[in-house]
Formats: C-alpha cells, sequence, structure tokens
C-alpha cells in the first residue's frame, strides 16, 4: 500500500505559502527519509505550534507518529485531518495503508473508497484499493482451503494472489 504525500505538498505550496514554509516540508521529509524521527518531531511540533492546522504537517506528523511506533496516535490524526479537510483524499488514501497493515481490510476499504469518491481519479488510492481486495481474496481463498474438504483450486488460486502482491510490493 502506499502512502502519499508529496501530491498534497504539491498542491499547497501552489495555493500559497512557498519560501520559508517549502523549507520546513523539505527539511522533515528529509529526516524521515533518514528516519530520524526525533529530530522530525521537534521540527513538526514547532511548526505547528504556529500553524496548528496546517494539513500537510499534520500529515507529515501522521507519518513521524507511525515512524515512531505511534500507529494508533498516526491513525487518530489522520482521521482528525480529513475531518477538518475532507476535500482531501490523502489522509484517507494513509488511513487505509495503515489499517490495511494491521489486516483491518474492510476498514481499509471505507476509507479508499473516501479518498476515491473525493477524488475520483486518484491512482495511488485506486491502486491501493486494489492491493486491499487482492488481500480480502487471498483470505477467502485459504478459508475455501481450510474447509472440509480442502479446495486444491482454492490453495492455488490463494498462493497466485500472494505472489501478485508481493510482486507489487514496494
Amino acid at each position: 500500500m502506499h502512502i502519499i504525500y508529496s501530491a498534497l505538498l504539491a498542491c499547497l505550496l501552489l495555493l500559497g505559502s512557498v519560501g520559508a514554509q517549502a523549507d520546513v516540508y523539505s527539511d522533515v521529509n528529509q529526516l524521515l527519509d533518514a528516519k530520524q524521527w526525533d529530530k522530525a518531531q521537534a521540527q513538526a511540533e514547532q511548526h505547528l505550534k504556529v500553524q496548528p492546522t496546517d494539513p500537510q504537517m499534520r500529515l507529515l506528523q501522521s507519518r513521524i507518529q507511525d515512524g515512531l511506533g505511534q500507529t494508533e496516535q498516526a491513525m487518530q490524526t489522520l482521521q482528525g485531518l480529513s475531518l477538518s479537510f475532507p476535500e482531501l483524499p490523502e489522509p484517507h488514501n494513509n488511513l487505509a495503508a495503515l489499517l490495511a497493515r494491521q489486516n483491518r481490510y474492510a476498514e481499509a476499504v471505507l476509507a479508499l473508497q473516501k479518498a476515491i469518491r473525493v477524488r475520483p481519479d486518484y491512482a495511488t488510492a485506486l491502486e491501493n484499493l486494489g492491493d486491499v481486495y487482492l488481500a480480502l481474496a487471498i483470505q477467502a481463498f485459504q478459508s475455501a482451503n481450510q474447509a472440509a474438504p480442502p479446495q486444491a483450486r482454492a490453495a492455488s488460486k490463494a498462493l497466485a494472489a500472494e505472489k501478485l502482491l508481493q510482486s507489487a510490493a514496494p
């Protein structure tokens, strides 16, 4: 599943505050790429003290929280962001990625459907929805194979679907 941050950053930069804010986003992203979670968190918190509703920094904050192992907090941040900015698909998509990682596929589907309703051509969310449906199919094939009598076709379908899902992973 893909978590998307760059598209939202580009949109926000086009809408206004370029200059110094672009630097803080760039700095935080570089720290995230280097997995320097504590430093990234400090910069994000400092920025959010001045601009507490900044959607881009809140999105980055959720990524920091997840990197620090605070996945539930990251999910809360994304849920709050999606309530504050329902027109943005990224929080829904990123929430779905975290839910899918926890095998909470039904909830992930709902979050992805919200992202797609907001932006029907959002390729990342559409691809992620396919991945979630594929994971659900694997579960169904595995369940069918465990039924009495075992279903050999279901086992081979599950294996093929697992290979497909793994080949698409970044």
